[in-house]
C-alpha cells in the first residue's frame, strides 16, 4: 500500500547546514496492515507521515502509494495528527460533517452518516456541542469519527492519543481496534501509526517497527502473533507480550537519547 524507496530528507539547519532526518530508508507497508513506528523523539516518524500524506516531497528517493509514485497531496488517506485540528466555531457534527461537505456530499445524506459515526464512537448525545465543551477523550473521539467518516483505505495517525491519561488512552486503543475491525468491510483498512508508547504499538499492530535515532534507518521490525479480533488491553497480560516488549526495548534503548527533538 504505501512505500518509501531509498527515502533520504534533509532540513536546512539555522546555520544553513543540510540536517538529515531521514536517510536512504526503505519501509514497505502492506494492504490491511496495522503497523507502527516506534522511535527517539526528532527521528523522522511523523517526517514519513507527511510525505505519505503529500504534505512534502522527498529530498531524495520516492514514496509509492498504491503501486504508483505519489505525487502531490494524497486524498486516498486519513490523516489524524497529535492535535485534534477541530474548527472551534463548529459543533461536534459540524466538524465530522467537514470531509463530507467538501466532497459535495448531500445535507440529508451527510446527517444520515455524522449520526452512524457519532453513534459508532459513543458521541450520539454530543452532536451540538462545541470543541471547548468537550473533553480531552471526546474531542480526539470526534477526531476519529471525522477522520474514518469518508471511508478512507489508509489511516495515517501521529501519536493521536498520546496527550491523554492512561485510562482514557486504553478505552481509545479499544474503539480504534473495535471500529478498525467491524467497519473496515471487505476491503480492510491499512493503519500507520506513530507512537511513543510500547505498549500501545504492541497492542494494536500488525508489526512494530524501530526507528533508529536520527537520520532514521529502520533498527528492528517485529511481527505480532495475536490474532484479530484482538483486545488492546488483554493481550497486555499474555505471556509472549512482555517477551515482544523486552524485544523492542532493547532495541529501542540505545536509541534514545541519541536523536533531539526537530
Amino acid at each position: 500500500m504505501i512505500q518509501w524507496i531509498g527515502l533520504s530528507k534533509f532540513f536546512l539547519g539555522p546555520d544553513g547546514s543540510a540536517m538529515r532526518v531521514v536517510d536512504n530508508l526503505d519501509l514497505q507497508i502492506h494492504r490491511n496492515e496495522f503497523v507502527s513506528l516506534v522511535g527517539p523523539s526528532g527521528c523522522g516518524k511523523s517526517t514519513l507521515l507527511n510525505l505519505a500524506a503529500g504534505l512534502d516531497t522527498p529530498t531524495k528517493g520516492a514514496v509509492v502509494f498504491d503501486g504508483a509514485p505519489l505525487a502531490g497531496i494524497n486524498r486516498a488517506v486519513g490523516y489524524m495528527t497529535q492535535k485534534d485540528t477541530l474548527l472551534p466555531w463548529k459543533t461536534t457534527a459540524e466538524n465530522v460533517a467537514v470531509p463530507l461537505r467538501m466532497r459535495g456530499v448531500g445535507r440529508t445524506e451527510c446527517a444520515r452518516q455524522v449520526a452512524r459515526y457519532l453513534s459508532l464512537m459513543g458521541m450520539a448525545g454530543f452532536a451540538d456541542y462545541y470543541p471547548s465543551q468537550l473533553s480531552g477523550g471526546m474531542r480526539k473521539r470526534a477526531a476519529i469519527a471525522r477522520t474514518l467518516i469518508y471511508q478512507p483505505d489508509c489511516l495515517l495517525m501521529d501519536e493521536p492519543f498520546g496527550a491523554l491519561d492512561v485510562q482514557i488512552r486504553l478505552l481509545l486503543q479499544r474503539e480504534l481496534a473495535r471500529i478498525l475491525e467491524t467497519e473496515a468491510g471487505v476491503h480492510g483498512k491499512t493503519v500507520v501509526f506513530v507512537t511513543h508508547d510500547l505498549r500501545e504499538a504492541i497492542a494494536l499492530s500488525d508489526r512494530v517497527v524501530v526507528l533508529s535515532a536520527r537520520p532514521a534507518q529502520i533498527k528492528y521490525e517485529r511481527q505480532i502473533p495475536f490474532g484479530r479480533p484482538r483486545d488492546p488491553l488483554s493481550v497486555q497480560f499474555l505471556p509472549a507480550f512482555d517477551v515482544i516488549y523486552k524485544e523492542l526495548w532493547e532495541a529501542l534503548e540505545g536509541e534514545v537519547g541519541k536523536g533531539t527533538d526537530a
